[in-house]
């Protein structure tokens, strides 16, 4: 088992349960699933960009990304719908609580002069959304095979009703939320 999801299990879900004051366990808010994705704009004049980004997201994930493609066309930017401009991938289960596992313990800390992430990035129903400027965080890339840095959105979907219960779960999940100023 995932050395964060037995966290949740035994020390967390209970100490939220206590804190909300909920009767029901199930009530407990928790992670339902992690959806990383990466753009990549410059796919539109050169399909062949995309192998190295799917991957770099690959090997961060351990899981197979899948390519997204463009959902209309925008003549401005030269994009065609259907034409594949980035990847995802959606984490679920055990995977799930190991990239949350990295994130929070290695990604993070290795951002440069990094004071937190925002407590701000929160959309309303209780999920949250991380922007990272570069895969080179993650320890599986290789920094020599590396031509361009892309940056990646890391969406952490919950349970929760509202953004104070989600914040809640992050916290006690260890997220290094920004202290407020």
């Amino acid at each position: 088992m995932a050395r964060l999801k037995e966290k949740y299990e035994k020390e967390i879900r209970p100490a939220l349960q206590k804190d909300m004051n909920l009767k029901n366990t199930m009530a407990v808010p928790r992670i339902d699933k992690i959806v990383i994705n990466m753009g990549l704009g410059e796919a539109t004049q050169n399909v062949k960009i995309l192998d190295p980004l799917m991957a770099d997201l690959a090997a961060i994930t351990g899981q197979k990304p899948v390519p997204t493609k463009a959902k209309k066309s925008i003549a401005a930017f030269k994009v065609r719908e259907g034409m594949p401009i980035g990847a995802m991938v959606t984490l679920r289960g055990d995977s799930m609580y190991e990239f949350l596992d990295r994130l929070i313990s290695v990604a993070l800390p290795r951002v440069r002069d990094f004071r937190g992430v925002s407590s701000k990035s929160f959309d309303g129903r209780g999920n949250y959304t991380l922007g990272l400027r570069d895969q080179l965080l993650f320890p599986e890339i290789d920094y020599a095979k590396v031509d361009k840095t892309k940056g990646m959105n890391v969406t952490i979907v919950t349970t929760a009703k509202d953004d104070s219960a989600a914040r809640a779960l992050l916290a006690q999940f260890g997220m290094p939320f920004r202290a407020a100023a």
